[in-house]
């Protein structure tokens, strides 16, 4: 007790020693506490492989590639990505489900991996896979060529209502593709909506004329949109973006369709404890390094981070979302 010391304090320094020296104590313990907590193993390959279905340049594509360059340094692993293009992403899911589960694949989920798993019941599906971390929440707009006809959202949605209307969205079991088709619902329009392997391609087309709109990420639009070359005509948040406060919403266009794609990794079943436990710790850094934020943020994603603990029964609520609303719509039985 500081009593013992008897030194001769008035009352006030008597209470401002005892506070000065209990915060030197807790500094002494935090001290030994962190000298004594053990270091994080290293991770347990040089070399990782992260696997997508989307086309290079599709939104999976640009995530993983500035993702990978983000945590490089932080995890001291060279990173890899592989593209398994085929089935909407049913490929890529049989590629990383029989993958070792040793921390040396992971597979960039998206909502389409549960999408393709329910329209097309592929023999690998999302529930094959383990949840490892989610990394952002990732906006869908609606775009068109800048120099085509369209100049707003509504010229677009009028013009398919004639009949004219071709559509454009990534694989049959993505998001953007059944964003389309409730809006396609809820417009009334005629519309064709053709699919793509990856966002890339749907680009392609998009500035070739061959379709009207198309639909994904602003991150694998952005090239686009610097060189003038796109024009976003609408975005599927329930709000408008901070960044794109001139663009309006779906929902404030009269249709009742919102949507958000969230990016996660997913990898083999039986991922052990420290392989899960070392992302999570690596996203949670690298998500808060300032100048990753402005990249992200200037792409317009969301930061989302989601353990496994969370992440899992996440998709579990969205998988089972999404069948509800596809077996309301008909879409499977």
């Amino acid at each position: 007790m500081l009593e013992r010391l008897k030194f001769p304090f008035s009352v006030a320094a008597n209470i401002g020693g005892r506070c000065a020296a209990a915060g030197s104590l807790a500094l002494l313990a935090a001290a030994a506490l962190a000298q004594d907590a053990p270091e994080p193993a290293p991770y347990p390959h040089d070399v990782v492989t992260l696997i997508t279905h989307s086309s290079p340049g599709g939104g999976s594509d640009v995530f993983l590639r500035e993702l990978a360059r983000q945590l490089e340094p932080l995890m001291g692993v060279n990173f890899v990505i592989e593209h398994v293009r085929g089935g909407g992403g049913a490929r890529a899911m049989a590629r990383v489900a029989n993958a070792p589960a040793d921390g040396s694949v992971f597979y960039a989920a998206t909502p389409s991996f549960v999408l393709t798993s329910l329209l097309s019941s592929p023999a690998t599906t999302f529930r094959d896979l383990d949840p490892v971390v989610n990394v952002f929440f990732d906006q869908e707009v609606v775009y068109t060529r800048s120099d085509g006809p369209f100049e707003t959202f509504e010229q677009a949605i009028e013009a398919a209502r004639s009949g004219r209307g071709r559509w454009g969205a990534a694989s049959p079991g993505s998001l953007e593709r059944q964003a389309l088709e409730r809006l396609k619902t809820a417009t009334g329009a005629q519309a064709a909506i053709v699919s793509h392997e990856g966002g890339g391609d749907l680009i392609l087309n998009v500035l070739n004329g061959t379709l009207d709109i198309g639909v994904g990420e602003a991150q694998e639009l952005r090239s686009q949109l610097d060189a003038d070359r796109l024009r976003l005509l609408a975005v599927f948040s329930e709000s408008r973006l901070p960044g794109l406060p001139s663009v309006p919403t779906v929902k404030e266009s009269g249709y009742d369709v919102v949507v958000t794609k969230f990016r996660g990794l997913s990898g083999p079943p039986g991922l052990p404890r420290e392989v899960t436990a070392a992302w999570e710790r690596a996203i949670r850094a690298v998500l808060e390094d300032p100048d990753y934020r402005s990249i992200y943020s200037r792409e317009m994603l969301s930061p989302a981070f989601m353990p496994r603990a969370e992440f899992e029964p996440f998709i579990a609520a969205f998988a089972s979302e999404t069948a509800a609303f596809l077996r309301a719509t008909g879409v499977i039985d």
